[in-house]
């Protein structure tokens, strides 16, 4: 992916949310390790170093970290987010006051390994589909807080995003058609009430209730758990009168056999709630020069 093919994050999302996870490391006392062994004076060259190779993801919201407790420190960007990192490479090399750099470190690259390891499997799992016109998308199981942060990995790693929540996007599940009293019940009720710029999307388990869901011209069909050779006798039914999405269970391994059934759309929760970090380190370089 190039690493301009993706909007950055406002700094306005990214600048509360880095100074929350500060003042939480912080606490009331602050930083007493590097506040008693470090003297105030003393400044600091380090570089960000990957640890493996993978994609880069979460820059922004490391140099965020250094900037608010320094805002003078100096940062010499060598990858930007999207790029391919390989083990060992430095990906970033920062200047400033030592106390400052080693008390943000931690949140520096908590962002960073978290963001850059969503990023890094997404590309896994959208290479492994390259040669299918499915698209790979995250879902709303994020962390708490962070879900505009691991969204945008997921972008940075080469896929789409679903839902950013539950007011942007109708999507009737299982749980709702059975309240309801049927999909046509549910889906009827959600046409009523929706704008003309939003739509509808129903799950369904079996090729009985796509049938039911088709009949009532939804604009998306959430295909729940179905084998492959389900998923392909579903397109099939499809036949493009609404957008295919498979989910549930998808893996590295399975993914290019549901790719190859022909749907638009793979959704994959583990992307943003189990995705391995890439793991970065901050390596010290020495004083910089006077």
């Amino acid at each position: 992916m190039s690493p301009n093919s993706v909007c950055k994050l406002s700094p306005l999302l990214i600048e509360p949310a880095v100074r929350a996870a500060l003042l939480e490391d912080l606490g009331r006392a602050g930083d007493l390790t590097s506040d008693s062994v470090i003297p105030a004076d003393i400044r600091a060259k380090v570089a960000i170093v990957a640890r493996r190779p993978g994609r880069v993801a979460g820059l922004d919201l490391a140099f965020t970290a250094f900037r608010l407790l320094d805002p003078n420190a100096e940062i010499e960007v060598l990858l930007d987010d999207g790029e391919a990192v390989r083990t060992g490479q430095t990906v970033a090399k920062v200047t400033g006051a030592a106390r400052e750099i080693l008390t943000a470190e931690r949140v520096a690259l908590n962002y960073l390994c978290h963001l850059s390891g969503i990023a890094s499997e997404t590309s896994r799992i959208v290479e492994a589909v390259a040669a299918y016109k499915t698209k790979i998308a995250c879902t709303r199981k994020t962390t708490p807080g962070q879900r505009a942060f691991e969204k945008y990995a997921v972008r940075v790693g080469g896929g789409v995003n679903h839902r950013f929540g539950l007011d942007d996007g109708i999507l009737i599940k299982d749980n709702h058609i059975a309240i309801a009293g049927g999909i046509a019940t549910a889906v009827k009720r959600a046409q009523e009430s929706a704008g003309h710029m939003m739509k509808v999307e129903v799950e369904v388990d079996t090729l009985a209730q796509l049938h039911e869901a088709l009949a009532c011209r939804v604009d998306a069909v959430l295909l729940d758990n179905m084998d492959t050779d389900t998923l392909e006798e579903a397109v099939r039914v499809i036949d493009g009168r609404a957008i295919a999405e498979a989910s549930g269970g998808i893996t590295i391994e399975n993914a290019p056999a549901v790719a190859a059934s022909g749907v638009d759309l793979i959704s994959i929760g583990w992307l943003t709630h189990s995705a391995p970090i890439l793991d970065f380190g901050l390596d010290f370089l020495g004083a910089p020069a006077a």
